[in-house]
C-alpha cells in the first residue's frame, strides 16, 4: 500500500503514537510521519505509507502553517501548558499595542535557541529526556523564516491571551516564538493551545480524524479508506513535471540517466510516463539528461 494520509492528530497523542494508530488500521507494514506534532497540538500531520515513505522529506522540508493561544504572564518549563510553572507575572499592563511591536520584531528570518523539551538529539539522546533528568546542555541557535506572524485576538488581564496566526519556516518552534515574545513583552509567555493548519501543500481541508478511520475500519468500508489516500507524489507539486516514454522510462528504471525533449535545465524534478504513472524523483544532469535519485518500486 502506497501513498500519503493527510491526519488530523487528536489533542493528548504523540505523533508516533498517532501514527501507529493510523498504521494498524490500515495494516501498512511501512509508514512515516512527516515533522512531529507535540501531544498539545493537533491538525494536519501527513503520514507517508509504503512507497511514499522515500518523499517524506519534502514535507519535512516544507513550510508549516499555525493557529496557536498564548497565554501571557506565565512561563513554564516546556514553553506550554503542560510544562511545570517557572514564573508568574502580572500581564495586565500590557496593552494589544505592545504585542503588535513585539510581535513585529519576531518576523522575518530570525534565530531561534531550540527548547529542552524537543526531540533534537545531541549524542543519540533527545533532548526532552535529558530534560525530565534536570540536565540542560548548550544548544546552538538555529536559523528559521518566519513568513507570517499576525494577532487575531488580544484578550487583556493578569494572564492576558493572545490568538495568533502564524507561517513559518522547517523547523521553526511556535512554543520558542511564545517564549520569545514573552521576554520581549517582559512578563514572559507559553502556548496554552496549537492547531497545524497547513503541511507543505496539505491544508486542515484534506485531513481526517482517528475518530473517521476508525469507523470506516469497523464497518470494513476499506475502499472508502483507500479514498482517503493521495499519491506518493502529491508531496511534491512544487517540482517540475518530467514526462518520459516508455522506453525511457525503462532504462530510468534501470537506474540509467535519459535525455527528455524539453526537460528544465537543472535542478530535482518529478517523473512520470506518458500514461501518467508516477516514477519518482530525478535531477537534471550538467549535460541536460535526466537521472534517477528516488524511484518507486513496483511489483509488476
Amino acid at each position: 500500500m502506497n501513498g500519503i494520509l493527510v491526519l488530523d492528530k487528536p489533542i493528548g497523542e504523540s505523533s508516533n503514537r498517532s501514527l501507529q494508530i493510523a498504521k494498524r488500521l490500515y495494516d501498512a507494514a511501512k509508514a512515516g510521519h512527516t515533522g512531529s506534532l507535540d501531544p498539545l497540538a493537533t491538525g494536519v500531520l501527513p503520514l507517508c505509507f509504503g512507497e511514499a515513505t522515500k518523499f517524506s522529506q519534502y514535507l519535512l522540508d516544507a513550510d508549516k502553517g499555525y493557529e496557536s493561544t498564548f497565554t501571557l504572564g506565565r512561563t513554564t518549563a516546556t514553553a506550554d501548558a503542560e510544562g511545570e510553572t517557572l514564573v508568574v507575572s502580572d500581564a495586565s499592563a500590557v496593552t494589544e499595542a505592545e504585542v503588535e511591536v513585539a510581535i513585529n520584531s519576531l518576523r522575518g528570518a530570525i534565530e531561534q535557541l531550540p527548547p529542552m523539551y524537543s526531540a533534537l538529539k545531541q549524542n543519540g539522546q533527545p533532548l526532552y529526556k535529558l530534560a525530565r533528568q534536570g540536565i540542560e546542555v548548550e544548544r546552538k541557535l538555529r536559523p528559521v523564516v518566519i513568513k507570517a506572524f499576525d494577532l487575531r485576538a488580544f484578550r487583556g488581564g493578569a494572564e492576558a491571551e493572545i490568538d495568533v496566526v502564524i507561517e513559518c519556516s522547517k523547523g521553526t518552534y511556535v512554543r520558542t516564538l511564545a517564549e520569545d515574545l514573552g521576554r520581549a513583552l517582559g512578563c514572559g509567555a507559553h502556548v496554552s493551545a496549537l492547531r497545524r493548519t497547513r503541511s507543505g501543500p496539505f491544508t486542515l481541508a484534506d485531513s481526517v480524524t482517528i475518530a473517521t478511520l476508525s469507523a470506516l475500519r469497523d464497518n470494513e468500508q476499506v475502499a472508502q479508506m483507500d479514498q482517503l489516500l493521495l499519491p506518493a507524489d502529491a508531496a511534491l507539486g512544487g517540482l517540475p513535471l518530467v514526462t518520459l516514454s516508455e522506453s525511457g522510462g525503462f532504462y530510468l528504471r534501470q537506474g540509467q540517466p535519459v535525455l527528455v525533449p524539453n526537460a528544465p535545465c537543472s535542478g530535482m524534478v518529478r517523473l512520470a510516463l506518458s500514461d501518467g504513472e508516477f516514477l519518482g524523483v530525478g535531477e537534471i544532469l550538467d549535460d541536460g539528461r535526466v537521472a534517477p535519485r528516488r524511484l518507486i518500486v513496483t511489483n509488476g
